[in-house]
């Protein structure tokens, strides 16, 4: 067991004495609030709260990003993060969160991918050709009509149009959880280097099965059988 000082978040005993004195008084200062003064001082710090990082179904919407017939064979092990994808969207339709896809320069790099393609409409489908789709004319405006918070994040190429869009909506202020296992790229080192940024940028790490479980609640959930034949793939 070991205490973290909420002003430095160090472990104590890194500390030298005389700091470690001031963080213990922190701490006991801390102690002594409220629950909600506590979250307040919390958030100044720049701690996030925890209902910052829940994604619930009702407030999700899903983007897939640029799984298209040109790119996908060359991203690292390709099979796998289709396979991901697909599992996100069809878990999405069950349990009646928005699926959008786009589609960079699709006259170029190809349509999407399937299985993928196969459970898309063509409304579902947003072409772009800036690599930080929020910057394409209409297509914030087409995820805003969602009326969903909370911007679930899958796809390729990782550190670059993922990556991108990703910060983009975090920048016209959505929260955003990212599907880890649902993101490639070609090399591995810039898949990491992607997924490194938007975490130190705030976005929400999430895994295709965590989300799965999170949007059901519970077990007496109407779809949870449906949903969990979807985790049992893996």
């Amino acid at each position: 067991m070991f205490f973290v000082c909420l002003t430095c978040r160090l472990r104590l005993w890194t500390l030298p004495a005389s700091v470690r004195s001031r963080c213990v008084r922190t701490i006991r200062t801390k102690a002594s609030m409220s629950i909600q003064d506590t979250l307040k001082g919390a958030d100044s710090l720049g701690i996030p709260q925890f209902d910052h990082i829940l994604c619930p179904a009702k407030s999700c919407f899903v983007l897939l990003v640029d799984a298209q017939a040109r790119l996908v064979p060359a991203i690292s092990q390709s099979d796998l993060v289709v396979s991901a994808m697909d599992r996100l969207a069809r878990a999405a339709g069950i349990l009646g969160v928005p699926v959008r896809a786009t589609e960079h320069c699709a006259e170029a790099i190809g349509p999407t991918v399937p299985p993928l393609a196969d459970r898309l409409t063509p409304e579902q489908i947003l072409a772009k050709r800036h690599f930080d789709a929020t910057r394409e004319p209409g297509l914030a405006d087409a995820l805003t009509a969602l009326e969903r918070p909370v911007a679930v994040v899958a796809g390729v190429e990782a550190h670059v149009c993922v990556a991108q869009a990703a910060i983009g909506l975090g920048r016209l202020g959505w929260r955003v959880a990212v599907v880890e296992d649902a993101c490639g790229s070609r090399r591995e080192e810039d898949r990491t280097a992607g997924l490194a940024r938007l975490r130190a940028a705030g976005a929400v790490p999430v895994t295709v099965e965590a989300l799965i479980f999170e949007w059901l609640e519970s077990a007496d959930h109407p779809k949870f059988r449906e949903a969990l034949a979807i985790i049992k793939e893996r």
